[in-house]
């Protein structure tokens, strides 16, 4: 600030000289002082041109440094200026504004390569008056959808029309749906579908996703068999090792010239551990068995109260025995085709698993409900039980999985690929001091 204040001194006072000089020539030249008033006025006019030049040199310079500055060119170097106290705050600004702008750049860059790396297709577009233009397409969609990385609208509905046409006639709001798509002139595929409107700093964009469901589907199978050999491999090793273990100590031990009653009796220990995990490794075998060749449900006209009412007649011994109290809500009378023998056993699976989740409980209550919802009937297991683990809902379906000592893992997978063989799903929600499990059927 005191410099500014500087230079406005400085620039006042050389207007006092060149006028004081005017006013000296004037004065010369009432003298009769000729030659010495025209010597006066050269210097004085000669004080007014250089005054002229210092003003329009600083007003061209600040104009040049904004004009940048308008235009992002960040380019220019003024180190040579850097000596100008008259232009400090102007290089201050500048600099700011050229970091920013180089902060900007640096998180475009990262964003853009984060959305380029991501396999879903992305295309954002950015209003322009009435029409749209193409704001960013990543890699994925460029190179999957074979289009050029266009920025008109009208560009990409000449190579994607079934998409172009349904994002307008939803004029450009948000749409979540599938979508079929023919790529690279090979078999239609489907897309899901997803869009969204955001509005910033006046700017409106239209952002665009376009997932295959193919590659969703192949992502959980993949998922699916790592987490399905994961259990395999551990359930095979455990009784794998130790049988391998005795099985070297036995033929050590038969190796002897001599066997000790010791030996018999390790011999002997060996032999029932080596048949007691043989017999588990069966059993494995024949649940892995029971789920993939499950037989296609044989549908016939059941009433659902009288399938829920046997199935707590079978269940009910062991309810009085645990103190679990049931609270049978279904008061309907509903027909529903399906396999009886097959749902019962969900039924009883599902109550099996309440029970044990209430061991630990002091209230041990089971309630069960029925809803009808678009022509589906909707039945709901409700324990008061420890509930599901949060770290472990993802693989409480997964074959093999348990958290039961004695527990094969069998019974919610076979349960889950019983409904889904009737055209239906089975799911579960935590509530608080409460899981309920739901059976949805058609009707």
């Amino acid at each position: 600030m005191l410099k500014n204040l500087k230079i406005y001194h400085f620039l006042f006072l050389r207007l006092l000289v060149i006028l004081g000089s005017i006013s000296l020539s004037g004065y010369f030249f009432s003298k009769k002082l000729s030659y010495t008033g025209i010597f006066i006025g050269f210097v004085s006019v000669l004080l007014l041109i250089e005054l002229f030049i210092y003003i329009r040199n600083a007003f061209l310079f600040y104009d040049r440094t904004i004009s940048s500055i308008l235009q992002d060119d960040y380019s220019s170097d003024f180190s040579k200026h850097k000596l100008q106290h008259n232009y400090k705050s102007l290089f201050r600004l500048y600099e700011k504004l050229k970091n920013k702008q180089h902060e900007q750049v640096s998180r475009d860059i990262i964003y853009q390569s984060i959305l380029n790396s991501i396999e879903t297709g992305i295309i954002i577009l950015q209003k322009e008056e009435d029409n749209w233009a193409v704001f960013l397409m990543n890699d994925y969609f460029s190179k999957y959808f074979n289009v050029p990385k266009v920025s008109k609208w009208n560009y990409l509905k000449n190579q994607l029309p079934a998409l172009c046409d349904l994002i307008e006639e939803q004029d450009f709001k948000e749409i979540k749906s599938s979508l079929q798509i023919r790529v690279n002139k090979q078999d239609t595929q489907t897309f899901i579908l997803q869009t969204s409107a955001s509005r910033t700093y006046n700017q409106q964009y239209y952002i665009i996703l376009l997932e295959s469901i193919q590659k969703v589907v192949e992502k959980k199978e993949k998922e699916a068999w790592i987490n399905l050999m994961k259990v395999i491999s551990h359930e095979l090793l455990n009784s794998l090792t130790p049988i391998r273990s005795l099985s070297q100590n036995l033929n050590e031990l038969v190796q002897q010239e001599d066997i000790s009653a010791e030996d018999l009796d390790d011999i002997k220990q060996s032999i029932v551990t080596i048949h007691h995990r043989s017999n588990h490794l069966q059993e494995f075998v024949e649940s892995y068995r029971k789920l993939a060749m499950l037989p296609s449900p044989k549908k016939e006209k059941t009433e659902l109260s009288e399938l829920v009412e046997n199935c707590l007649r079978i269940m009910q011994p062991l309810f009085k025995k645990e103190g679990i109290s049931i609270s049978n809500g279904i008061a309907m009378k509903r027909w529903v085709m399906v396999d009886k023998n097959q749902i019962e056993q969900v039924l009883i699976n599902l109550l099996t698993n309440s029970m044990y989740a209430l061991e630990e409980r002091e209230n041990k209550s089971i309630s069960i409900s029925a809803e009808i919802k678009d022509k589906r009937v909707y039945l709901m297991i409700t324990d008061t039980g420890i509930g599901v683990d949060p770290e472990i809902e993802d693989k409480i379906f997964l074959p093999f999985f348990t958290t039961r000592k004695d527990g094969a893992g069998i019974g919610l997978t076979l349960s889950k690929n019983i409904i889904e063989a009737h055209g239906g799903y089975l799911a579960f929600e935590n509530a608080e001091n409460q899981t309920k499990f739901t059976i949805c059927l058609l009707e």
